[in-house]
């Protein structure tokens, strides 16, 4: 009974607070400031986090803020594209609606008369009696045969004028103009010779005209003849074939020229 009056007595317990603040104090006292650096790193660190989760935080604001201006532009797009089309399918539709209305009215209109061929027959007209003694297979509603005849006869008549007026015109006639080398054998060929055998070739549609010698070499020279022909009458290969025949004077014939006139 003494022991348990004697811890009754003690007030340890109760005061158990101070003794925590003590221990508290020593402890702190024994680890000196190497814990408040701690305290100070462990708090610069948490500041740190904080400010990279504010850039983050502001970085995201910012991106989608930019994505929202995007697309409210391509929105405000959209918007103006879509009214253009509606103004354009408003055009359609009023031109659409005038078309309808203009084929209705030609629709409810009447169609014109169509237009008597000018060459035609006129129609005789016939006045018709309602006497009793009328006879209804005398009435001619077409007109007769004597009409188509008469206007037959004067369409026949009106084409041969055409005819005889046309064949009274000239008829133009096509010429060409042609330039001729002869060529001799050798420089021993009497060129005056070979050029009046030329001028021997006559036929309808052929007029000769003026000539001249062309040196061409070692002496030799060429018969540079020019003439009219009617191209109808006269061709180049019927020239050549004619001249050719004066085998003495003539080794060969071309043509340096040809010119429609």
């Amino acid at each position: 009974m003494s022991g348990l009056q004697c811890l009754a007595a003690e007030n340890i317990w109760f005061d158990k607070h101070r003794y925590d603040e003590a221990e508290k104090r020593f402890y702190e006292g024994a680890n000196g400031p190497a814990a408040q650096q701690q305290q100070g790193g462990q708090a610069k660190a948490a500041q740190q986090q904080a400010k990279g989760r504010q850039q983050k935080r502001q970085h995201r604001n910012s991106s989608s803020q930019g994505g929202d201006q995007e697309l409210v532009s391509r929105m405000k797009s959209l918007e103006l594209e879509n009214q253009s089309l509606h103004k354009v399918v408003e055009e359609m539709r009023a031109a659409l609606q005038k078309l309808e209305s203009r084929v209705t009215e030609l629709e409810k209109s009447p169609a014109p008369a169509a237009v008597p061929c000018a060459k035609a027959a006129p129609v005789q007209q016939v006045k018709v009696t309602n006497g009793d003694d009328a006879d209804d297979d005398d009435i001619d509603l077409f007109g007769s045969d004597e009409e188509d005849e008469e206007a037959e006869r004067i369409k026949q008549e009106r084409l041969e004028a055409y005819a005889a007026k046309k064949a009274k015109k000239p008829t133009v006639i096509a010429k060409s103009s042609i330039l001729l080398d002869v060529k001799p054998w050798d420089d021993e060929t009497d060129m005056a010779k070979l050029e009046e055998c030329v001028r021997t070739v006559q036929m309808d549609g052929l007029l000769w005209g003026a000539s001249k010698l062309v040196p061409v070499g070692y002496g030799i020279k060429k018969l540079q003849i020019n003439c009219v022909v009617e191209d109808d009458k006269v061709g180049t290969d019927i020239l050549e074939e004619e001249i050719t025949k004066f085998e003495d004077y003539v080794q060969s014939v071309d043509v340096a020229a040809f010119n429609k006139i």
